[in-house]
């Protein structure tokens, strides 16, 4: 890359990009083939791992070089220049938290994992709360390490969804939950009867994985340059643009978990794939905002994933071809309605995409209370309870199905949650451009062309990296910025043309 930087910048640069590597495959492989006793050996790299990058990124030399860099910025490429920002954003932060606080941190993390699936167990929000108080009280005090403007929930915002402020991203939030209620009450009182498709059916696991590699290939997820395994929860980790790791899960009473985890997975894969060769081992080769990095899984899982084209191509092939006696008798319109439906749950991760959001509107809401110091510990379960039943229409029988079913705060991923909203916002909007520079889309996916799509968003959106912050890059590409206009109209006709409503 002429860059026009200092070499020895350039070298630390890959060099913490290699370490971010190895740290992602040692992660990796924690959650797919790890021995069960090797756990505690692989804590140990992990912690070495994590040091040795933590070293290079706060060493003073790094800091005086990216000043350098910065202050003159005239002799550097555009990239370059980029490059050294990035970089110096996330030294900044790392430098201005105290050890003492960061190993504190790591210390309330594991205690609160613990206490967390011991509540789990017991069903008992008490059970967790101590380690969640104390967990609070050091993110608060990261927060004020970092830095912000009177908004706390802002400087861990800024860790995920960068550029972000709680300003803004409320007001999105707010019309989007307002919006979605009334709807799913539409929905739910027309829909149609969907058929059960699992209840005693068996679908055979090695079927399912050999479908699943199917589409991956046809989405053209580069399996030389990346491979899938199984885990219990799906992720997506790696090592390289040319070493991505996707799992997926395998059920075989329920085949939609591993085709939709698969599809999901692949397209967090194809972005993280998709990066141009020249930003390997740099800065760039990374995705803008965790929400960006959402909008391309919710983008194939959910758009393109559960479509009626999607379905005209795949459905005949994974009836015929996979499961013929398990889906003997299902026509298309089953599937579809199967699929698709739209039903109030008390999970998350099982909602349908038209309630989903109203999942995060709870989760984002209650946590800018807390990080605010603004709702008392004990009162949590039940503010939970009450803006499940107000937004969603149901109440959790005990705090297993309610408050404490996410990991996110016991690992103290404060911030997190509002980057899935802003994922499915931002899948919508890339859509509409997409359908607009590929006018015979829909007629790619009836007939199992999915590359075009692909390559759409790899000229668009993958390629180009941390070139620009996320919304930065989606008004490049839509001609707009963050906005639920396209979201909200593509619920509005595709579930209109479902349950027989007019738009």
């Amino acid at each position: 890359m002429k860059s026009g930087m200092d070499t020895w910048l350039l070298s630390r640069m890959q060099e913490l990009k290699d370490l971010q590597g190895l740290i992602g495959l040692a992660t990796w492989d924690q959650e797919t083939y790890l021995p069960a006793k090797a756990a505690p050996a692989r804590a140990h790299q992990l912690a070495t791992l994590q040091g040795l990058h933590h070293e290079r990124l706060v060493d003073p030399r790094l800091g005086d070089a990216l000043a350098r860099a910065l202050s003159d910025g005239a002799g550097l490429s555009d990239d370059a220049r980029t490059m050294a920002a990035i970089l110096h954003r996330e030294r900044e932060r790392e430098v201005r938290v105290p050890a003492a606080l960061v190993k504190a941190l790591a210390e309330a993390q594991s205690h609160a994992l613990h206490a967390w699936r011991e509540a789990r167990k017991e069903r008992r929000f008490a059970r967790f709360q101590p380690a969640l108080q104390r967990l609070l009280a050091l993110r608060r005090e990261q927060a004020d390490a970092y830095g912000h403007d009177g908004e706390r929930y802002d400087a861990l915002l800024e860790g995920y969804e960068p550029g972000m402020r709680v300003s803004r991203l409320t007001p999105v939030l707010t019309a989007l939950r307002e919006q979605l209620i009334p709807m799913v009450g539409r929905l739910t009182a027309s829909a149609p009867k969907a058929p059960d498709l699992f209840d005693g059916r068996r679908y055979d696991k090695d079927a399912q994985w050999r479908f699943t590699l199917r589409l991956l290939a046809d989405m053209g997820f580069d399996l030389e340059a990346g491979r899938q395994d199984l885990s219990i929860h799906p992720f997506t980790g790696g090592t390289h643009p040319l070493d991505v790791r996707l799992t997926t899960h395998v059920d075989e009473s329920q085949p939609l978990s591993a085709l939709f985890s698969t599809i999901h997975e692949a397209g967090h894969g194809l972005y993280e794939q998709g990066f141009a060769p020249e930003l390997h081992r740099t800065p760039l080769a990374a995705v803008p905002s965790m929400g960006l990095h959402e909008s391309q899984s919710r983008l194939w899982e959910n758009i393109i994933g559960r479509g009626r084209p999607f379905w005209e191509h795949y459905f005949p092939i994974l009836r015929d071809d996979y499961f013929p006696q398990a889906l003997a008798g299902v026509s298309l319109e089953d599937f579809l309605a199967a699929v698709n439906q739209v039903r109030p749950s008390l999970i998350r991760i099982e909602s349908d995409e038209v309630t989903y959001n109203l999942h995060i509107a709870v989760r984002y809401e209650l946590e800018l209370l807390l990080v605010r110091d603004a709702l008392p510990l004990d009162e949590l379960p039940a503010a939970w309870n009450e803006r499940m039943a107000r937004y969603l229409g149901v109440t959790p029988p005990d705090d297993t199905q309610g408050v404490l079913q996410d990991i996110h705060w016991a690992w103290g991923e404060l911030g997190y949650f509002p980057t899935y909203s802003l994922g499915n916002l931002y899948s919508a909007s890339l859509h509409r451009a997409a359908a607009r520079d590929l006018p015979d889309l829909d007629g790619h996916l009836r007939r199992g062309e999915l590359r075009p799509l692909r390559d759409w968003l790899r000229e668009h959106v993958h390629q180009h990296g941390f070139r620009l912050p996320a919304e930065e890059r989606v008004r490049r590409v839509t001609g707009q910025g963050l906005t639920d206009t396209d979201f909200l109209s593509y619920l509005r006709d595709k579930y209109g043309a479902l349950h027989g409503l007019a738009p």
